[in-house]
């Protein structure tokens, strides 16, 4: 599938693969696409960062190669590696056949070849002329020393192997960089992106995203989950839900044959939305009661 033309049609691109996306972040995809630049997507976990990759894939037909990062990811597990013990092989049986030229030698088993792709590489060198979408997901994980190689290949879509050279891509991959925020960034980096943040959406948009991702729950609990969810994000919690503890509470609920809230199932299923025991425990009981009476409240009014 083409580019998209305008913002509409880059919505129009996102809702086909069931990604309901505000205007803003459209915006900043359809520049990213159209500009070739890569987009930096921070905001918190769970709002939907990495999914903004999977589906501009899927939508565009291209493949999406992930570069999962972490702390002490290396250029050998990013870009590239030589295959040691093929080059080993090879050495031996040149010597076995009396070839004794080092320089003949290193130059055959430094090419090619001999070369493992990792992700960055592999993003780089596109298969039929369809350029890749390349997602480095979760960047703030990864050390600063890996942030400064990437420079290279944000800005000029190409890496340096010094026993072979620069490999430059023929065409751009699309390049998605996600981070959850826990360091910043270095500004040389961003200065290399479009940035967006994604903010967790208004009651209004993920009541649409639970239309498509979890049409099961029905309009009624689908209401009562949202608005029990947007008054769970104004607690003081450690890590309040995100749109994917959203869909996956409600799909919980829908397996276990529910179709109205009540405290006890809240209290049942709250490890479906929140991540820490000392959150499940300040809402659990009275709090959750409480909240819930809200929602009710605001849906009889």
């Amino acid at each position: 599938m083409k580019i998209p033309a305008d913002i509409p049609s880059t919505v129009e691109l996102l809702s086909t693969s069931s990604y309901i996306a505000e205007r803003s972040l459209a915006t900043s995809v359809f520049l990213s696409l159209n500009l070739k630049r890569p987009l930096l997507l921070e905001g918190e976990a769970g709002v939907g960062k990495t999914e903004v990759a999977k589906v501009l894939a899927d939508a565009m037909n291209r493949p999406l190669i992930r570069l999962q990062c972490y702390e002490g990811l290396d250029v050998s597990s990013a870009v590239y590696e030589w295959d040691y013990s093929r080059q080993m092989i090879e050495i031996r049986l040149a010597e076995a056949q009396g070839v004794h030229d080092r320089d003949e030698i290193a130059r055959d088993i430094f090419s090619e070849k001999f070369l493992i792709e990792r992700p960055l590489l592999q993003a780089l060198n596109s298969r039929d002329g369809i350029a890749p979408v390349l997602l480095i997901d979760e960047i703030d994980r990864a050390d600063e020393p890996f942030e400064a190689y990437l420079l290279e290949l944000l800005s000029e879509f190409q890496v340096t192997i010094p026993e072979i050279g620069t490999v430059k891509a023929d065409e751009p991959p699309v390049v998605i960089i996600t981070s959850n925020r826990t360091r910043e960034i270095h500004d040389a980096l961003k200065r290399r992106c479009f940035y967006h943040w994604v903010d967790y959406p208004d009651s209004e948009r993920e009541l649409a995203i639970l239309a498509v991702k979890a049409p099961q729950a029905g309009s009624e609990l689908a209401h009562q989950i949202v608005g029990f969810v947007q008054k769970l994000r104004d607690e003081d919690l450690y890590k309040v839900p995100g749109v994917a503890e959203t869909i996956d509470w409600a799909h919980a609920l829908v397996q276990i044959d529910v179709i109205d809230l009540k405290p006890a199932v809240v209290d049942d299923t709250l490890g479906v939305l929140l991540k820490y025991q000392e959150d499940v425990e300040k809402i659990r009981g009275h709090q959750a009661t409480r909240l819930l009476e809200t929602v009710h409240f605001a849906a009889g009014a």
